[in-house]
C-alpha cells in the first residue's frame, strides 16, 4: 500500500463530500486507502460518505473525540507507507499529493512533507509555523499581526519551519512505527506542532513545500470562543505542551 490518507469530520457534510471529490482517481486506486474517522456528525456525512464511496473507510465515533483521538483511530489502521493528514475542509488535488509523495521518495531524511495552503481567493495561509509559544497565541487571541518569521531554505526551495499544520501533513510511516501516535492529552491543537517536534528530535526532518499548493476553507474557532468549553480544551492542551517541551516561548 502507498498511501493512506486520512480525514477526520465533525459535523460538515458538504466540504467532506467536497475534499472526497478533490482527490479524484485517488480515492480508486488499489495502491491507496481513505480512511475517514467520523467525530459523532448528526449531519448524515457518514451515511453520504457510504452512498458514494462504498470502498472508503468511516470510522463513527459515539461523540466527538476530539483531533489526536480520532486521527489517532486512523493512524491504528494506516497501511500505506505514507500517511497523510488531511482537514476534510481542504480541496485538494491528486497532482499535488504525488508531489508531495515524490518530494518524499527523494528525500530519505524527511519524516513530514507539508504544502502550500490558500484561500478559496488564493490568499496564502500562514501554515509553515514558528514554536507556538505563549506570545504567539496571545496575540492570536487579541488578533494582532504576527511578526514576519523567515524559515532557512533548502536548495530546492522547500522551507524548514519548526511545525507544519495538521490540515495537511505527509506523515513517513516509519516516523509513526519510532515515535508513536499523537498525544491525546491534546483535545484540540497544537497536536501537529507536539507531532513535528517529536520527529524532529527523533531525528527527521519536516519540510514545506511553497510551489504546491491546496485550498484550505480555514475557520479558526478557538480565537473567536476563548472561554468556550473548546477555548478552554485548547488552553489546557497549550499549556501540556509547552511542560512537555519545557518552552514557554
Amino acid at each position: 500500500m502507498r498511501l493512506s490518507i486520512i480525514i477526520l469530520t465533525w459535523n460538515q457534510r458538504r466540504l467532506t463530500m467536497d475534499c472526497l471529490a478533490s482527490l479524484g482517481a485517488l480515492t480508486s486506486n488499489d495502491q491507496v486507502e481513505v480512511i475517514v474517522v467520523d467525530n459523532a456528525s448528526t449531519d448524515g456525512t457518514a451515511e453520504a460518505i457510504a452512498e458514494s464511496y462504498p470502498h472508503i473507510i468511516v470510522l463513527r465515533n459515539a461523540e466527538n473525540r476530539g483531533v489526536a483521538a480520532a486521527r489517532n483511530q486512523g493512524l491504528r489502521l494506516a497501511r500505506g507507507a505514507r500517511v497523510l493528514l488531511l482537514d476534510n475542509d481542504t480541496i485538494a488535488s491528486e497532482h499535488a499529493v504525488e508531489t508531495m509523495m515524490a518530494y518524499m521518495d527523494s528525500h530519505p531524511q524527511v519524516g513530514i512533507v507539508a504544502c502550500r495552503l490558500v484561500d478559496a481567493d488564493g490568499t496564502v495561509q500562514d501554515s509553515a509555523k514558528p514554536y507556538p509559544g505563549l506570545g504567539v497565541k496571545a496575540r492570536n487571541v487579541l488578533g494582532l499581526k504576527q511578526p514576519k518569521v523567515t524559515f532557512p531554505a533548502d536548495d530546492d526551495g522547500a522551507l524548514a519551519p519548526t511545525y507544519v499544520i495538521g490540515a495537511c501533513q505527509l506523515i513517513r510511516h516509519e516516523v509513526i512505527d519510532q515515535i508513536g501516535l499523537l498525544d491525546e492529552k491534546i483535545f484540540y491543537g497544537p497536536e501537529d506542532a507536539d507531532y513535528c517536534l517529536r520527529a524532529v528530535h527523533a531525528g527527521w526532518q519536516v519540510r514545506y513545500l511553497p510551489q504546491v499548493t491546496i485550498i484550505h476553507m480555514f475557520q479558526r474557532v478557538t480565537t473567536h470562543s476563548v472561554l468556550s468549553p473548546l477555548g478552554r480544551k485548547h488552553a489546557r492542551a497549550l499549556f501540556h505542551f509547552w511542560r512537555k517541551h519545557r518552552q514557554l516561548w
